[in-house]
Parts: C-alpha cells; sequence; structure tokens
C-alpha cells in the first residue's frame, strides 16, 4: 500500500486520535471503542474505522481497541517512535523563537542546528544553538542528518533557501514566509502563514453574529 494514496485529511485526523489514546492511557484506561473515540473527538464511528483501516486491522468486534496497543502501532505509522533532527533557517525574531521553543521536543522534533545570512547574527546562541553563516547548510544537513528544515526568513528570500534544503536532502519543509514555494513532487511543504490567519479575524470581528455561531460550531454548543 503507498502511503502517498493516503488523504492528508486522515493523517491529520491520525495525530488528533493519537493524542486522545495518550490522554486515556495516562488514566489507565484498557480499551475504546470506534464509537467512543469519534465521540471524544467529534467524528462518527465510520469515519475513525476508515481512518484506521487504511493501516490494517485494529480492535475486534464487540471488544473495541486495546488502547496501549493502537497507541504504539499510531506511534509507529506517523513516525512518533523516532526524533528527528531540526534546522531552523532564519534567526530573527521568529527563528530565535523557533529555536527556543522547547515543544518540539515533546513532539520528536529536536532543533540541532540554525542559520542566517546577516553577519549580525552569525556567532549568536539562543538555546545552546549558535547561528551558522546559511553558506553551511548543505554541510550540515548531512553531517546532523536533518529531516526537517524550517524556514523564517523574509518571503524573498525564501525560494532560494527552499532550495537550498531540496538540493542538500531535506524533503520536509515548514515554511512561515508568506510566500508560496516551488519544489520537487517529493518534497512535502507546510504553509504556515501567520499574517494570514490573523487577518481572517478582522472579517469575523465585523461580523459578531457569525463569529458566535462559528464559536458555538467549535466549542460543541448548541
Amino acid at each position: 500500500m503507498s502511503i502517498k494514496k493516503i488523504p492528508e485529511s486522515t493523517i491529520s485526523r491520525l495525530f488528533v486520535y493519537l493524542r486522545e489514546l495518550s490522554e486515556l492511557s495516562k488514566l489507565n484506561i484498557r480499551t475504546i471503542s470506534s464509537s467512543e473515540l469519534g465521540e471524544r473527538v467529534n467524528l462518527n464511528d465510520a469515519q475513525v474505522r476508515k481512518d484506521l483501516g487504511y493501516f490494517g486491522q485494529f480492535g475486534i468486534s464487540g471488544s473495541g481497541y486495546d488502547i496501549n496497543e493502537l497507541k504504539a502501532a499510531l506511534e509507529k505509522i506517523l513516525g512518533k517512535d523516532k526524533t528527528w533532527n531540526v534546522a531552523v533557517i532564519g534567526a530573527g525574531h521568529l527563528g530565535s523563537a523557533l529555536i527556543t521553543y522547547p515543544g518540539f521536543q515533546q513532539h520528536g522534533l529536536n532543533v540541532v542546528t540554525a542559520f542566517d545570512a546577516d553577519v549580525k547574527k552569525i556567532g549568536k546562541r539562543f538555546g545552546g544553538i549558535t547561528i551558522q553563516p546559511a553558506g553551511e547548510l548543505p554541510k550540515a544537513v548531512k553531517e546532523k542528518k536533518i529531516a526537517i528544515g524550517i524556514i523564517a526568513v523574509p518571503a524573498k528570500d525564501a525560494q532560494e533557501v527552499a532550495n537550498s534544503l531540496v538540493k542538500s536532502g531535506v524533503e520536509c519543509i515548514l515554511n512561515f514566509a508568506p510566500t508560496v514555494l516551488s519544489v520537487p513532487e517529493n518534497v512535502k511543504v507546510n504553509n504556515v502563514d501567520l499574517s494570514r490567519a490573523l487577518e481572517t479575524f478582522s472579517y469575523f470581528l465585523v461580523n459578531p453574529a457569525l463569529s458566535g455561531r462559528v464559536n458555538k460550531a467549535v466549542s460543541g454548543k448548541k
């Protein structure tokens, strides 16, 4: 079975399932049915079974899923049983915050190196990471086995950084620059446009009635 044929929406939901299973495991709850798991994440049981069905047969009819077994299986499927090295490119306000963000380690992501083209920033340290010249990126990717590159540079420089990451062998990029990157099909890019996300709030602020309906829908209230 090819992972490429699995919808990205399914992959996203697997992470949601995993978070719920992790919480249940901490409470020493041993089993859960597809309908119970679906109810916890606001999905129907058919969707839960369909998502899990892409990866094989889980659980026993009438008995539900063994929480610890399903949790371990999802961790393996999602690569959560491994640690992935990350490089941050761009050491401005956003980049430096990302370098020192403690939440990455909780998800198996380890920021091991960072780069910038500004000579005034090279040599500075953030959270134990020393900023290196951008030209040293290819060498560092190979030496430190970088799996993920985080782009936190101005839009005009983002494509050049992406090209360097791709050429160095990085196949996963988290892009904070407000621009669309052109990369080969085998490279996965997730775009995070903070400005655009904030801008959308203006619509709801000038349409409070709609905003109220959306908030209720998200919270589950009627």
